[in-house]
């Protein structure tokens, strides 16, 4: 199966085919996404949005490698990793995805260039190629002369562009952004989005997870969940006229 996978030629990065996590809850079957069909390319920038329960974090932890579905399949750049565990699914995150949470997930002990060299370190680079990706990151993000400090040094905006350069550093096909402006003021969450924009017009692959309408405004393309379905998946603009 797998071969037949990597023989299939196709310009989609994300390909998710009726995908399906049940999960027992007692005598209670919970179906968290039930027969989820998406597409997303190189180069886009897509928002997944619904309600608390609509299946978005458990779609979230699959598109990141973070879970396997109960059924179906993930094929991520060509590769299935709907059906691999441990190592291997840790070796496709470390490898493929850099991860922008809302509460930034730094560590308060280690400076921040440490911080953004983690998931480096977790992929098999060198010390000095980590070190040398990682202040490119901070600089990609503004950040390079705030290098030496620790996350408590830094302001709220400063931590969240810190995670963003942790996220840049490993050159990922996918950013995966949870909710990125859950903790921010509206001022520094406005200044996030429009950097994942700028970030987005660069080339990069967006996936961003959100409850919030105007957050999901930035994107290009928007996906609704309701009940671990999709419910639609249309352009921004035509988003935006159902407000």
């Amino acid at each position: 199966m797998q071969e037949k996978v990597n023989e299939r030629k196709t310009n989609h990065l994300i390909e998710l085919i009726d995908i399906k996590k049940i999960y027992q809850m007692g005598d209670t079957e919970v179906r968290a996404n039930d027969g989820i069909n998406l597409t997303i390319d190189e180069g886009e920038f897509v928002a997944i949005v619904g309600k608390s329960g609509s299946g978005k974090s458990t779609i979230m932890n699959i598109i990141g490698a973070l879970d396997i579905p109960t059924s179906g399949q993930y094929i991520l750049k060509g590769q299935d990793v709907s059906k691999i565990k441990g190592d291997e699914l840790a070796t496709v995150r470390n490898k493929m995805i850099g991860f922008i949470f809302q509460q930034y997930n730094l560590l308060p002990k280690q400076i921040l260039l440490e911080n953004v060299e983690l998931p480096l370190l977790y992929a098999g680079y060198g010390k000095k190629q980590r070190r040398e990706m990682a202040m490119e990151a901070l600089k990609t993000v503004g950040l390079e002369d705030k290098w030496k400090n620790y996350p408590n040094q830094l302001s709220g905006g400063q931590q969240q562009r810190g995670a963003v350069a942790r996220a840049l550093a490993g050159n990922p096909s996918l950013i995966l952004a949870d909710e990125p402006t859950g903790a921010l003021d509206s001022r520094t969450s406005k200044e996030l989005l429009d950097f994942l924009s700028k970030l987005n017009e660069e080339g990069n692959t967006i996936v961003l997870i959100t409850h919030d309408r105007n957050v999901a405004e930035q994107a290009r393309r928007v996906v609704g969940l309701k009940d671990g379905k999709i419910i639609y998946d249309q352009s921004v603009e035509e988003y935006r006229k159902q407000a």
